[in-house]
């Protein structure tokens, strides 16, 4: 599968979510690494990656504790590990609702 293809997969999955997030008070739509993300107050919390994966933004131990499991895995940006950041692939579609959930409940919980 092109990545153009993955990612038109991943929005299948994701806008759908995605909207019931929007009509949460503080939460909208902006950029983020090259994305369009959803945000609460101005701080992303999860978008789909130019490869067509959900990346959320979860507690680092979380994301200890997810990566490898489903073909998640930690996101890397220029050979260095993203500590809070963990990319979810299609294939692991069903866990995207859950994992949106703690993403914004993670990020709503440290942005004043």
């Amino acid at each position: 599968m092109t990545d153009a293809a993955a990612v038109e997969l991943a929005h299948e999955i994701f806008d759908p979510l995605a909207a019931s997030y929007l009509e949460r008070d503080g939460v909208d739509i902006g950029p983020m690494f090259g994305s369009e993300g959803l945000r609460i107050r101005g701080k992303v919390f999860a978008f789909v990656g130019y490869r067509g994966a959900l990346v959320v933004k979860l507690p680092a131990e979380r994301v200890d504790a997810l990566d490898g499991t489903a073909g998640m895995e930690r996101m890397v940006m220029r050979e260095r590990a993203m500590r809070e950041w963990m990319l979810v692939p299609a294939s692991a579609g069903d866990r995207w609702d859950p994992l949106l959930a703690e993403a914004f409940a993670f990020v709503d919980s440290i942005t004043p």
